[in-house]
């Protein structure tokens, strides 16, 4: 019996390692060309718009509630009342005037309409000024006088 020590190479084991080197070679091009950074910023621009959005629904969603809770009928009667000084029918508005209180106590002689009327020879002349003579007494003198206000 002759032995033969033959030690050839099979044709599997020989391109045993080019798998693991392709996989390498893959996996690098991959890491390399890949747009990892920019894949990263656009995700954190996603989030920062989502979350503008969620904010912007929220106002919308509080604006409706003020839409509808501003159209109701008592609404408009409070704004008539508190912007317009408007009442209901039958009701009367009375409105308190501030006044001089003294020593921060109000006092009835305080009040304006118990003060004592005035004497009219007592009241100042206010002295307006006339119309020049070449200015004309007709019609449209006197009514460019009293419309003298567009001034």
């Amino acid at each position: 019996m002759s032995t033969t020590n033959v030690h050839s190479r099979s044709p599997q084991g020989a391109h045993r390692w080019m798998v693991p080197l392709a996989v390498v070679t893959a996996g690098a091009m991959i890491a390399l060309w890949f747009p990892f950074s920019a894949l990263w910023q656009q995700q954190h621009e996603i989030a920062q718009a989502a979350a503008a959005l969620a904010a912007v629904r929220g106002e919308q969603q509080a604006l409706n509630v003020q839409s509808h809770q501003e159209t109701s009928t008592r609404a408009e009667r409070d704004l008539a009342r508190a912007d317009y000084q408007l009442v209901s029918p039958g009701q009367s508005l009375i409105q308190v005037l501030p006044g001089r209180a003294t020593n921060g106590v109000w006092t009835l002689r305080d009040d304006p309409g118990y003060q004592p009327l005035a004497r009219p020879d007592t009241v100042p002349v206010v002295a307006t000024p006339r119309a020049s003579a070449s200015a004309g007494r007709g019609f449209l003198a006197r009514l460019v006088r009293t419309l003298e206000f567009w001034r």
